[in-house]
């Protein structure tokens, strides 16, 4: 595959052109890939033909939205549960983007290293994560094994490490333990949207800053830098654990192949019934 190949399949399952799908039941990307790389689109519902690119995938070019797919399918979907469990991505931390992170009694953060990728920026985003959570773990390929636990041992902290292999199972190759050291609540505050520090610093103060709204922000920064790290932590995944409500019934009917895409859309019901019409479709062609 040449790297225009590359491009268009990190378009094809991105939340743009699934959006046109849902509204419009048209998008470019979309036609030009079934064009490429499906042989005959006869007959197929676009459901079919999207398992048959997301296989292509696999076997071809494992990207960033393979792996995470994949772990949200193996980790949230099959070890734990969207009852108990809340799945993120792309939170900034410091100067880092933690691609994906699960919180349910702990926050793990998961950093993907696809084959595709390299090693050059991960010292400085395991210390970032090692701001704002207390578990990191790297996702990698079986191929690049070797080099990533020397560039973790050279680290000294506790980093996990995952294997997603060929046959799309992720694999243990050390669990990752808990290390908090670096806990920085400037960074977590950061993190947290208006009503989650809100939600805290009502919960240890039981008041909000009576400031103008220019001091506002600088207040509840204040106050909440003096609340125990310990309880503030505690906070912290409480208010990160309420993000992302999706309509659970509805979200166990989307294929696997779109599951990290429908998880992390905000799907409203009448959205979710929209994609489930428009995959039940045979492909109409452009």
């Amino acid at each position: 595959m040449s790297s225009n190949n590359f491009m268009i399949l990190n378009r094809f399952f991105s939340r743009n052109t699934f959006r046109h799908l849902i509204d419009k039941e048209n998008d470019k990307t979309y036609t030009s890939v079934i064009r490429r790389y499906i042989d005959s689109d006869i007959n197929k519902s676009n459901s079919e033909l999207i398992s048959e690119i997301y296989c292509k995938l696999g076997a071809n070019y494992r990207n960033e939205y393979f792996y995470k797919n994949t772990l949200l399918n193996k980790l949230l979907l099959g070890v734990h549960s969207v009852n108990t469990t809340t799945a993120l991505t792309e939170i900034p931390v410091a100067k880092s983007k933690a691609d994906f992170v699960l919180i349910n009694g702990k926050a793990v953060v998961y950093e993907i290293k696809t084959e595709l990728d390299n090693f050059d920026r991960l010292n400085s985003q395991v210390d970032d994560y090692y701001k704002a959570f207390d578990y990191v773990a790297v996702v990698t390929c079986m191929e690049q094994v070797k080099a990533l636990e020397k560039k973790i041992e050279l680290l000294g902290k506790p980093v996990g490490i995952y294997v997603l292999k060929q046959n799309g199972c992720l694999s243990t190759i050390k669990k990752p333990e808990k290390y908090d050291n670096d806990i920085d609540k400037e960074i977590i505050f950061k993190i947290l949207r208006k009503v989650e520090y809100e939600n805290i610093i009502l919960d240890a103060f039981g008041i909000l800053p009576q400031v103008s709204q220019f001091q506002y922000y600088s207040a509840c920064k204040e106050m909440f830098l003096k609340i125990n790290s310990e309880k503030m932590y505690a906070m912290f995944m409480k208010e990160l654990k309420k993000r992302n409500h999706i309509a659970k019934e509805l979200f166990q009917k989307i294929p696997y192949e779109l599951k990290f895409l429908s998880y992390f859309m905000d799907l409203k019901e009448n959205e979710y019934l929209k994609l489930n019409n428009f995959l039940d479709k045979q492909y109409g062609g452009v």
